[in-house]
């Protein structure tokens, strides 16, 4: 989630009792036929993973084929509720969901219970567990749909527009950091942030490849906007940079030239072998500020 100060970490009862965390959703069909010859329906809802090495908060729930409604999610939302508080957890402070053909049920859904729902590819947790239940769960299921099937329709990729004016600093250079000064992120001083989980077999050496952008008047309201943006991961195309956001927005960075684009393009591939994709983006006032105003880890990864 995006705090504009470091959560607490610490092991104690007031701390658990007091947990929070974003939750990501996916309510969608899955490749299983019922006993009715209807596809499966299921709810699934997982906090954001904090770096405490704790387990999320999960909750899977089908849904009848012929009761896939807002007013049925809304019920299963509010039995979410309360188990996540019977569990030990406060409500999120937001709802993320990326499919673009239930966003507005979700949103109805949301709203009635008083959940800001953001339309965010910004759910690694989710994808993760999707891709878990996909090889690991679904085919032990009776009805299992075995066997290719007929490809969702492939999505129409988004033009990359400039970004926003609020979002443009006084300079900007390609980095890297190693991996293993991550780890210590929560440390730093920062201000809006978004930290993942790194797992304790990638090697502290690796480079994790960023941006860094900076403004000397303004880099906390900048900060702040490219937070609202979603931030999910970085890619270069052609020769143009290009930061994926929110749903399925794509924002044109800057444009490269032919050996920094191909540069910069080997890194990001690199980092998806070896890393699982991890990227960042910071936001500081000068590069010599120890201070970022804005932090974020980002994953480049397959998308649902």
């Amino acid at each position: 989630m995006i705090t504009a100060e470091p959560a607490s970490s610490d092991g104690s009862a007031d701390s658990r009792s007091s947990r929070q965390a974003d939750w990501e959703l996916d309510f969608y069909s899955r490749p299983i036929l019922e006993a009715d010859g209807k596809k499966r329906w299921e709810l699934l809802i997982t906090g954001s993973p904090d770096r405490s090495g704790r387990p999320p908060f999960r909750y899977e729930r089908r849904c009848p084929a012929g009761e896939v409604n807002s007013t049925w999610l809304a019920s299963a939302l509010r039995d979410a509720l309360d188990l996540a508080l019977s569990e030990g957890w406060s409500p999120p402070q937001r709802l993320r969901c990326w499919r673009s053909a239930m966003r507005t049920m979700v949103q109805r859904a949301g709203t009635e219970l008083g959940l800001e729902v953001r339309p965010s590819r910004r759910t690694y947790a989710l994808i993760d567990w999707l891709a878990q239940r996909e090889r690991e769960v679904y085919p032990a299921e009776e009805g299992f749909m075995a066997g290719p099937l007929a490809p969702s329709p492939a999505p129409t990729p988004t033009p990359a527009l400039p970004l926003p004016e609020a979002v443009r600093g006084d300079a900007w250079s390609w980095a890297s950091l190693p991996l293993g000064s991550l780890r210590d992120a929560e440390d730093w001083p920062l201000g809006f942030h978004d930290l993942l989980p790194i797992p304790d077999a990638l090697a502290a050496d690796h480079p994790v490849p960023g941006l860094r952008l900076f403004s000397r008047s303004r880099a906390l309201a900048l900060a702040g906007w490219l937070g609202g943006l979603e931030p999910v991961r970085l890619r270069v195309e052609g020769c143009q940079l290009v930061l994926d956001a929110g749903q399925d927005d794509a924002w044109l960075v800057t444009d490269l030239e032919p050996e920094a684009a191909h540069t910069t393009r080997r890194e990001l591939d690199t980092a998806r072998e070896q890393i699982g994709g991890l990227q960042f983006i910071a936001v500081q006032t000068t590069p010599e500020t120890p201070r970022f105003e804005g932090f974020w880890m980002l994953r480049d990864q397959p998308e649902p």
